[in-house]
Order: C-alpha cells, then structure tokens, then sequence
C-alpha cells in the first residue's frame, strides 16, 4: 500500500491549510472574541491532525492534537483569549510549516524539536484550569495518543472482546517459519486491531498501522489477505501474525496511536499452541547454525533501508478554474476540425479553402495561446497572504506600532513569476519597517499617526503586473546617499552633486551599498537591495523608487504577465537574427550618423532634443558586422524603456514582430551575460533574445 501517491496532494493541501490558519490567527489577535474566526482555526487544526494521521505523520498529528485541546477550551468559553495564548499557537503554526517543509525535503517530518510547544500547550490548560482531553492523554495513553483511542489498553481489549481470539489458520510454511523464530528466542504475537465503525479511509489507516509494525516486526501473515485490505474488501477489523524480538506492550501502544484505532489485542502464539514439543525446538537449537539463525530485526531494518521515501517537488502545480479548462477543451477540438479540414482540402487542391483555413488556425493558435496562459496565472494573494504575520513579528521585534494594507491580491502572474517574487518582496518591506517607519516617539514629535502603515499593492497594466510598496515613513535622504557614496570612494564629490535624484538612488540597488548606521538583525549590511534588482531584472522586470523626505517612499516592480510566450521584435545583426522583446520596446528610427555624439566617453544620440546612450548591439554580443558604417545610409535604432529611462540599441535590420516560445538555455549556458534565453523560429532555426534590462543604461 503505497501512500506516496497521496504525497503531492498532502503537501499542497496542507500548505493551503497552513495559510488559513495564519490569516485567522492574525484576526484573532485583533478581535479575541470573534468566536467565527475561532471555530474557523479550531476546524484547520482538526482538519491538518485527520491529514497527517492519514498519512503516518504522527508529530503533526500529536501537535495538532494538543492545539484542539486549547482551542476547544477556549471556543467553549473555559478560558479566554490573551497575547500569551496567540503567541503560543503562532509557535504552533511555525512548528507545523517546519514539519511540512521536511516532508517536501527529505519525505519524513525530521526530529522532534517541539515538544517544548506541546508542554507550552499542556501549561495552558493547566494554568486555565481546564480538565483538558490533553490531561487524560498525558495521563492514560501512551503519548500522541488521539483523542477517540481508547483511555487504556484494559478498555481495547474490551473493545475487541467480542472479535474472534483464537489462532488463524496457519499452513505448514508458516509454522516452520514460527519454528525457526522460536529457535531464536523470538517473540510471536497474533494482533487483531479494530477501527472505529465512522471511519473513512480504512486501507490508508491499516497502511499505518502495517507501518508501525514493519518497524518493529516482520508481518507472516494478514487476515484477510494484504491485497484485500489495500482494496478496502474488510470490515473494520483484521489480524496480522509477527515475529519481532520486542515485547506485547510496544505494539500496544504504538498501534493505539493510530487515528480511528479503537482495539487492538496482542495475543503471544507459544509453540504448544502449535502443538510443537520442547524436545523438537531442543533438537533444533542444536542444529541451528549462525547464518542460519531467524534475524527479525535485522530483515526489519533492511526492509526500512531499501524503502524508497518520495521528495515532493514544490511549485509543480496551479489549481485551474473549470471554466478555464472547457475554453481549452473546445480550442483543441477546433484544432481538430481544422486539421481534419486540411487534409481533405489538400487531397483536393482546393487553394482558397486551404487559405481561409490557415487564417482560421492563426485565429484559434492566437486563443489557444491566450487561454493557456489563463491556466498558467496565479493571484499575487498566494504571495501577498504571508507578509502581514511577518510584520506583525517585526512590528513587535522593532517596538514599532506598524499595519500593512494590501490591495489587487486578486491580480493574476505567470506561476513562473510568482513563485519568485516572493524574496524581493520580503527585502523590500523589511526596509520599509525597519528604515522607512519611524519610532512611536518620532511619529508623535512629527505629528504623525501613531500607526504606520505600509501599503502593498498590485495592478495590471497592459502586458504588465505593477506591484507597490509605499509606506508613509521618513522617506529615503538623498544627501545621506550622496554622502555615503563619496565616503566609499565610488565617485567625486563634483559627479555626485551633478547626479540626479534618481541616479543617486540608483546607488542603492548596488552590492553591499548601505546607508545604515547600524546593523541590525533585519538590515544594515548592504545586502538585500542588490538582490532585489537582480532577482526582478532576471524576471524580465524592473524596480524604481520614488521618495519624499519625511513624507515617505515608494518601491514600484513591474513584472511581465508571463515568462512562457511573448511577442518579439525579430531583428538581424551581423549574420545572426536576435530577439527583443516588444513590452520593452518604446519605438524603432533610423538614425544619421551625424546624430551620434560623444559625450563623457560614451556614445549618444540625439532625438527630438533628448540625450539616449546608444549600446550597438553587434560589438556588445560579439558579432561581426557585416556592413561597414561608412557604406550604411543611416543608423537603425530601437530604443528600449527601463522604468523611465531610454537606451538605444543599434541593429543592422528590422525582420518584423513574431510572437515567440522563450526556452531556456539550460545549466550549462547558465549565467550567460545579456542573453535571456532562446527560441525556435518558423524555419527551424535558433534566435537568442535579448535581455534588454542588463543592456539598458
């Protein structure tokens, strides 16, 4: 029975769940005696502790357990909600995302590191007063025992007094195998374990309870047989026959520990019960050679060593609105229908019926398109839901009284960009926090509210998704920048008294560039911004800052809609076709060549008044150029936007707009400078694409 299969389905749901549980938790510290979002917590809890008893994970279980023993006191009104109590279930929810985030890793839960939070939960209810079930657990049950177990191994037996407790049938194979153990002094127990009669899922539970006896035994034989217990054809109850070296009261408990096991009695087979003399296992003891003495432990252990454990790759799967997916059924079946169509109209030779077929496949090939990526988009919430418990928590660290607004969490990204995007988010609003929101005593001598607030936003605009992250803070000093970029030795006072605002900001975005006075758990070491510019520009994106001293700043991303397919302007340099992305792309002119100018040892040209640094395109990446400029008429231009700057790349010739398929350029070429990737074009043939963003100036 193999639960590896229910893995990926376990992780997701659980992650799901985990988020759930972390928005409530911040609305119940807001409002203690909302009892919806209680109940709404108490049902996670339960739901998490059936899932991860379901699939052998019995430290989340065991947690869960202890969580719904508080959170039952305290939606009963037995105690009440207070600081201590949050803090200690947010404990609970860091413990649990552990434990998941292991599951995903190594396919295992990992060491027990948080027993200290279930005696943190046990206080809890003993402080309150509260004769909780965890108590009686504690007390009666061996430990991470579920609460619908029975209270003490006298009461299963009572539970399965009514089940059959003679011996199975045994054939001549297995009691020669029985034999062979009691030669070895090895212990053998017939165990009949019964389920509760509500419960679901009995294959997946006997899968644990096979489980836990693999691990200390080897199982001879099932009643019924393993195949019809993996097939649910058994009523709530089955015997199993083992051999192990370990002794009645462990399978007890460990079987006891099962979800929904409510009996379970382990009963020892001696050999007179197979009716074998002391005289024949005598004569056996003095036969029995070394090798081939009965090792249940070590086949046990073997067993374990040579099972395969299943690592859950994240990010692998997007849930998809049926309606999404029924768009994409009916473009296949016309794709159908139009090939069908093509063949009969070229049997037939029919030149106009196959020309308004072709305009018919770039009709549906364009939707086709549009719709898969529909199923590729994600909402920024699946992001944007973990950021205020963690500003909660640096709120709390920094002594900062801080909230977060967020809106859009219902604007859509590729999957690809969502799943990272995340980082450079989490650098950004650390900043805010800890640089831009001032103290509760600044806030007051400014007369500002006491509250800051940052806000996280997202909107689609055009090809494009804009995220903000504004906060109304102390703003960024552009004189402390200035300052710090003279101390560091990047550049002359008399050059960065002549930059732009923007430009000195700029300096931020660099390594280890920082303007902190100190350093601080959370920043200061000028790491971070850097990242956050290299991260977004890898995604096809770009970072701006807009800032007022005292006022507050302003973090602008812009992300492209998707990574997969986009629209391109093919272009020749040299003997090669590049591509360029046309969401970068402001316009395309032909230049003079008296237009080029020399200004600070960098060529520019002049448009409509406007000063654009020119990169030409043939020397950056290395291509020969196959027309002199003394033989070129002019000079042919696309300029390309970065934020709100422009860079004019040189091309040899323009060869039209294409829609594209990016394809990666795998491990190997990882790391190559100024391309983003590559694709296959019409005629077979390869064409790099440009990264526009690590060209723009």
């Amino acid at each position: 029975m193999d639960m590896n299969q229910y893995l990926d389905i376990f992780v997701e749901e659980s992650r799901e769940h985990l988020q759930s549980l972390n928005s409530s938790l911040l609305e119940l510290e807001k409002d203690p005696s909302d009892k919806g979002v209680l109940n709404e917590i108490f049902r996670v809890a339960h739901t998490l502790k059936g899932m991860s008893g379901t699939m052998g994970f019995t430290r989340m279980q065991r947690l869960t357990h202890h969580m719904e023993d508080v959170l039952d006191a305290l939606r009963s009104d037995r105690m009440s909600v207070n600081s201590d109590i949050v803090d200690i279930l947010f404990k609970c929810l860091d413990a649990l995302e552990n434990y998941v985030n292991a599951i995903i890793s190594t396919g295992g839960e990992g060491s027990d590191e948080y027993k200290e939070i279930v005696n943190a939960l046990a206080d809890i209810l003993k402080k309150g007063g509260v004769p909780a079930k965890a108590a009686r657990a504690t007390a009666k049950k061996p430990k991470g025992k579920p609460a619908k177990v029975k209270e003490s191994t006298e009461e299963a037996e009572e539970a399965a007094a009514g089940s059959d407790r003679e011996l199975v049938e045994f054939n001549e194979y297995d009691i020669n195998i029985m034999k062979k153990a009691f030669e070895a002094e090895m212990n053998v127990f017939q165990i009949h374990v019964e389920f509760d009669k509500g419960c679901l899922l009995k294959s997946a539970r006997a899968f644990i309870v096979f489980q836990v006896l693999e691990k200390n035994s080897d199982i001879i034989k099932s009643v019924p047989k393993v195949e019809d217990i993996e097939d649910e054809k058994f009523d709530f109850e089955f015997t199993v026959v083992v051999i192990t070296p370990n002794d009645k009261e462990l399978f007890e408990q460990e079987i006891n520990s099962v979800a929904e096991v409510v009996g379970v009695h382990v009963m020892p087979v001696t050999p007179d019960m197979l009716g074998i003399s002391p005289e024949e296992l005598q004569t056996k003891v003095e036969k029995a050679g070394g090798p081939d003495v009965f090792d249940a432990e070590d086949a046990g252990a073997q067993a374990a060593q040579d099972q395969p454990k299943k690592v859950h790759r994240t990010g692998k799967t997007v849930r998809v609105d049926i309606d999404r997916l029924d768009v994409l059924m009916n473009l296949v079946s016309e794709l159908i229908i139009i090939k069908n169509g093509l063949e009969n109209q070229m049997n037939a030779k029919d030149h106009n019926a196959w020309s308004e077929s072709i305009e018919y496949l770039e009709r549906v090939t364009t939707n086709l398109h549009d719709a898969v990526m529909k199923v590729r988009m994600v909402p920024v919430e699946a992001v944007f839901n973990r950021f205020p418990r963690m500003i909660r928590d640096i709120a709390r660290e920094l002594g900062k009284d801080i909230g977060l607004k967020m809106s859009g969490v219902d604007t859509e990204l590729d999957r690809t960009v969502i799943d990272e995007i995340g980082d450079p988010l989490i650098h950004i609003l650390r900043n805010s926090a800890d640089h831009g929101i001032e103290t509760r005593e600044e806030r007051a001598q400014l007369n500002k509210p006491p509250v800051g607030i940052i806000y996280l936003r997202a909107y689609q605009d055009g090809n494009n998704v804009v995220i903000e992250v504004e906060d109304d803070g102390r703003g960024i000093d552009i004189s402390k920048i200035r300052k710090k970029i003279i101390e560091k030795g990047l550049e002359s006072a008399d050059i960065v008294n002549s930059l732009s605002e923007k430009e000195v900001i700029d300096y931020l975005f660099r390594p280890n560039f920082s303007t902190a006075d100190k350093i601080t758990d959370l920043s200061g070491r000028g790491v971070g911004m850097d990242v956050v510019k290299t991260k977004i520009e890898a995604l096809g994106g770009t970072v701006e800052v807009e800032t007022k001293l005292g006022a507050g700043s302003k973090f602008v991303i812009r992300l492209p809609l998707t990574l997969a397919i986009i629209q391109a302007l093919l272009v020749r340099i040299g003997s090669e076709k590049y591509a360029l992305p046309l969401s970068s792309i402001r316009e395309i002119d032909n230049i003079k060549f008296s237009d080029v100018k020399m200004v600070r040892n960098r060529e520019v040209i002049i448009l409509r008044d406007m000063v654009i640094p020119l990169v030409r395109l043939n020397e950056v990446l290395d291509v020969k150029d196959t027309i002199p400029d003394e033989d070129k008429k002019h000079l042919t231009v696309v300029v390309v936007k970065k934020g709100d700057r422009l860079t004019a790349f040189s091309v040899d010739s323009l060869i039209g707009q294409q829609e594209i398929v990016i394809k990666s350029l795998g491990r190997i070429m990882q790391g190559v400078k100024y391309i983003a990737g590559a694709t296959i074009l019409g005629d077979g043939n390869v064409a790099l694409i440009v990264d526009s963003n690590s060209l723009a100036l």
